[in-house]
This record gives C-alpha cells, sequence and structure tokens, in this order.
C-alpha cells in the first residue's frame, strides 16, 4: 500500500507512567541510562501493541526515549549546542511556565560522528508487526531559530560549507537507517510552519533573513538530504506551529510558503496542521501536484474533546475542492508528546483520537 496511510499520526504519544517516572529517576543519577533503557522497551513494546490494536498500520516509538521531538537528535551531532530560548509570539497561547522552545546554535564544524536513530529503529523494528515509522526533526531546525548570529563565523564563513557539512551529516544517518531496514521516514519542521506567522516573518527579518528566500533556501537544504534516496523509502514532512503542553507558538495560513512547500520540496507526503483556525483555510492545497500525498491533521492531539466523525468527513470534502481526495489521507494535527510532559489528554483520550483517525479513513476511504 502507498505511504502514507489512510490513517496515520505524527509520531510522539502520551509516555506511561513508568517511563516518565523513571527518566526523572535518570536524570537525578538513581538510575542508569541502561537500567531506563530496559524500562523504556517495556513501554515501547506495551505502546506499540495498543497503537496495532487501534487500526494504525503506522507504527513509532512514540518518542519515549526523547525529552524533546528534536533536541535528543541534534545535540548528537558534533557542533551543535543547545542553548537558551526563542522569543515567543506574544500572541501565542502560552505556558504557564512561561516556556519557550530552545536556540540552537553551531559551535563548531558539523559531523555525523556515531548513528543517533538505528538502535531504536531496530528495537521498534523488533516488536512491530506493521509498518515502523521514524521521525526526526528536519534539519532547518539548526539555522530557523538563530540564523546566522547562532552559527560561528570562525567554523562558517561561508554559509554553503554549512548547509553542506549539515546535508552530508544527515544523508550519513538516513543511509544507516535505511541499510537497518527503515523504508519511512518523517520530517518534522516547525520552521516552514514559523513562516507563515506574521510576527515570526518579521523576527526573521530582524536576524537578518529574507522570510521569503528562506522557503527556498530550506526546500533546496531539504532536497540535498533526501535526493537520490532509494525509491522504496518514503519520505514525508510535518509542519507544526508549536506542541508543548497543549500550547502553540506560531499561527497563520500555509499560503505564504504553499507553492514553494508543495513544488519545491522533494518529499512524497506532506503531514499538516489543519485542527483550528489558526492553520487557515484549505485553499494552498491547489498547488499539490499530483503525485504527492496531504495528510489532513484535522483530529486535535492538544484537546480532550473528541470530534464528531461527521464533521471530520465534511471537512475532508472541503480540503477534497482543492486537491484529489484520493490523494489525501488524515491524522491528529501533531503528537501528542511532542516533549516528554505531554499535553492535557490522558492516555485513554489518546487512543479514542487514534480510533477516530483509524473509523474517519474507513468511512471516508473504505480503508484504513
Amino acid at each position: 500500500m502507498k505511504l502514507p496511510f489512510r490513517a496515520d499520526h505524527v509520531g510522539s504519544l502520551l509516555r506511561t507512567p513508568e517511563v516518565k517516572e523513571n527518566r526523572l529517576k535518570w536524570k537525578n543519577g538513581l538510575i542508569s541510562a541502561e537500567e531506563l533503557r530496559e524500562i523504556e522497551n517495556i513501554g515501547i513494546a506495551e505502546t506499540v501493541k495498543k497503537l496495532e490494536s487501534t487500526g494504525m498500520k503506522s507504527i513509532t516509538d512514540g518518542e519515549f526515549r526523547r525529552d524533546y521531538f528534536h533536541l535528543d537528535f541534534l545535540k548528537e551531532l558534533d557542533g551543535v549546542t543547545v542553548t537558551g530560548g526563542i522569543d515567543a509570539n506574544p500572541n501565542a497561547k502560552a505556558a504557564e511556565d512561561g516556556f519557550t522552545p530552545p536556540k540552537l546554535s553551531v559551535t563548531g564544524k558539523l559531523k555525523h560522528v556515531k548513528d543517533i536513530q538505528v538502535a531504536d529503529f531496530n528495537f521498534l523494528k523488533s516488536v512491530v508487526t506493521q509498518t515502523p515509522k521514524v521521525s526526526i526533526p528536519s534539519p532547518t531546525m539548526v539555522h530557523f531559530r538563530g540564523g546566522r548570529k547562532s552559527i560561528d563565523i570562525n567554523s562558517y564563513p561561508d554559509m554553503d560549507e554549512f548547509f553542506h557539512d549539515l546535508s552530508k551529516a544527515y544523508r550519513e544517518e538516513i543511509d544507516h537507517l535505511y541499510q537497518n531496514g527503515l523504508r519511512y521516514l518523517q520530517l518534522d519542521d516547525t520552521n516552514l510552519a514559523y513562516l507563515c506567522d506574521p510576527k515570526m516573518r518579521a523576527a526573521a527579518i530582524e536576524r537578518g533573513e529574507d522570510p521569503n528566500e528562506l522557503p527556498k533556501t530550506y526546500a533546496a537544504l531539504i532536497n540535498s538530504v533526501i535526493d537520490g534516496r532509494p525509491k522504496d523509502l518514503t519520505v514525508g514532512i510535518h509542519l507544526c506551529r508549536g506542541n508543548y503542553r497543549s500550547t502553540w507558538f506560531a499561527e497563520g495560513g500555509y499560503e505564504p510558503v504553499a507553492e514553494i512547500l508543495f513544488n519545491s520540496i522533494n518529499v512524497d507526503a506532506y503531514f499538516l496542521e489543519y485542527d483550528d483556525e489558526r492553520s487557515g483555510d484549505f485553499a494552498p492545497l491547489r498547488f499539490v501536484p499530483n503525485n504527492k500525498r496531504v495528510v489532513l491533521g484535522i483530529i486535535s492531539s492538544k484537546k480532550r474533546e473528541l470530534e464528531n466523525i461527521d464533521d471530520l468527513c465534511k471537512r475532508i470534502d472541503e480540503a477534497a475542492q482543492y486537491m484529489p481526495l484520493e490523494n489525501m489521507c488524515v491524522s491528529p494535527q501533531c503528537g501528542f508528546s511532542s516533549t516528554h510532559h505531554g499535553n492535557d489528554l490522558t492516555h485513554d483520550d489518546q487512543w479514542r483520537k487514534m480510533e477516530l483517525v483509524v473509523n474517519t479513513a474507513i468511512k471516508v476511504w473504505g480503508e484504513s
């Protein structure tokens, strides 16, 4: 069956109580990394069974081994340093703890010095009966939040060399994943979605960047990572406007980036947030070419309330005014736990949402 599946999901899941509790113990030095990993193995194996029981055919490890969807991966690249938080959009829904996403700085030459996700993928592969999927942060995450100012001038006086090294590091990791059997990869990208937000665009200008040129730069970067991939490796990209404890950081429809997003980035599919008015209307889907799929994120992973299946079907019909119904799928709008804290839902809420995704796909397309 062509990927993505009609019913799919973004990746992260609410951690089990045991995983959350013991990750804290590990951080406090009370248990070893090996002990934590065994507890994570148990939690992942149990959660995979539950996810498969909902009818989902796309299976992740819930990102149980990560604190943050992006930092745990990116900090393993030589040359990347994690620093303080970015400025939040003043119109965004703020978290009670005042959290804003961290900045990533490049303080040395970028290198892929070890496998990052391979061992985690191999464990996932060993406990699934359906298709295992790995989500990793988009390479654009190393650039956007700090821009040129966050990249050490001595290491990279020439930005072309920076993008070359970043691309090479990503290609090596993806190649190693493929060699170990990965056939379904997802890139998680907040930056292309942030460039839909007028205030985020203004902030980019203040950093000395051109928000009209950045999508072209990022398209070239992503393509340099994935072009030439094996034909049986499906690559999707998820656009996110922020997802921390049911809060968000950006807003705005896809129109400012749509033409480049859909026609200049050589992925196979797009996972798009469409759960509320923050994401605008479906009109930008008119740019989607016929050889690509769009996964409509119309079921909220931020709210406990369960959506009405008939309302979801109507929204899919609305989207089908702009692109073929046959080229669409459905999913939650984001993960349920982009950070280890998790969104403001229960595990039961999460599984009901997953079942709703599957049932919606069956009702609309006759398949999940």
